[in-house]
């Protein structure tokens, strides 16, 4: 029984040592692809060991001149995502989660004096792999698919990500 016990006790310590340790907060910048908004505002909380939250807020504004006639776009979103993160060398993990994205755009053509806005929601996903150098700089690449549920369409949003660890 002795043996079952320590057997226990060392697979839990192993276990526990290979998870990857989550900082805190961590700022940064993430760079989009797609019909997201490019460069967003990032922001991740570590809530436990193994678990953390992403928020990442997005701004675009276009003014585009197109045949005698002018198009002003103007859009923001939300991103939330809960991240399962796990360890595969020291300083690289990867990660996947659930997530959504909410927002809303405003469309004026200008000439013809049309305009429309409206929110959007769309479920979303996360997975990626991370790499954090010792000064605290993490990198990532990550696909975020996003399933239109009002007023958005189905895509998947790939990102490069430059962010700084608070310890």
């Amino acid at each position: 029984m002795k043996k079952i016990y320590f057997f226990l006790l060392i697979f839990t310590l192993i276990a526990h040592t290979s998870h990857a340790q989550i900082p805190q907060h961590v700022l940064g910048l993430r760079f989009g692809t797609g019909d997201g908004f490019g460069t967003e505002i990032s922001y991740q909380y570590g809530l436990t060991t193994v678990n953390r939250v992403e928020l990442d807020l997005g701004f675009s504004s276009d003014h585009v001149s197109y045949m005698g006639s002018r198009y002003n776009s103007t859009s923001w979103a939300l991103s939330g995502l809960y991240h399962w993160v796990h360890r595969l060398d020291t300083n690289l993990n990867w990660y996947l989660g659930p997530g959504a994205k909410l927002g809303s755009w405003s469309y004026d053509s200008g000439y013809h004096y049309s305009y429309s806005n409206g929110i959007f929601l769309a479920a979303a996903g996360d997975v990626g792999v991370e790499y954090t150098f010792p000064p605290g700089i993490q990198l990532a690449l990550n696909a975020r698919p996003e399933i239109g549920l009002i007023n958005h369409g189905t895509e998947i949003n790939v990102g490069f990500s430059v962010r700084y660890q608070f310890k």
